[in-house]
């Protein structure tokens, strides 16, 4: 799997995957023109919506409704890591959703894919190439 990144001006640096383009900007107070998402942004978002997508295949798997479902994440940053050091992704369920399935439901979220991998985080590493 490649990953290719591009400038666009200013702040703005693209991520080009699978023949889809992800745009992301700085806001105007770090230099950029809040023309889109901030990257640190769209890694928040990753989370929960791979948390939603979760949630939606269980619910498909099931034979049950989504439409009242919804997710809130809130994050906790740390002042002196200057760090997040919680997120809690909030599952709301009407309430005729059904009670055997919410352990089970929460169970789907843990196992989302973002998840697995923050919790087992890959090694980065940097290197440089010298294109002619």
């Amino acid at each position: 799997m490649e990953m290719k990144i591009s400038y666009e001006g200013k702040k703005k640096v693209n991520a080009e995957f699978n023949g889809q383009i992800i745009p992301t900007d700085q806001p105007l107070q770090a230099g950029g023109d809040g023309t889109a998402p901030a990257p640190f942004t769209l890694f928040l978002a990753s989370i929960g919506t791979c948390a939603g997508v979760s949630v939606k295949s269980f619910c498909d798997q099931h034979s049950i409704s989504s439409e009242n479902i919804t997710i809130s994440q809130e994050m906790n940053y740390n002042y002196k890591t200057r760090l997040i050091d919680r997120i809690e992704l909030k599952v709301h369920l009407p309430l005729d959703f059904p009670e055997k399935y919410k352990s089970a439901i929460i169970n789907a979220v843990n196992l989302c894919a973002v998840n697995e991998h923050l919790k087992n985080p890959p090694l980065i590493e940097t290197v440089t190439a010298m294109d002619a």
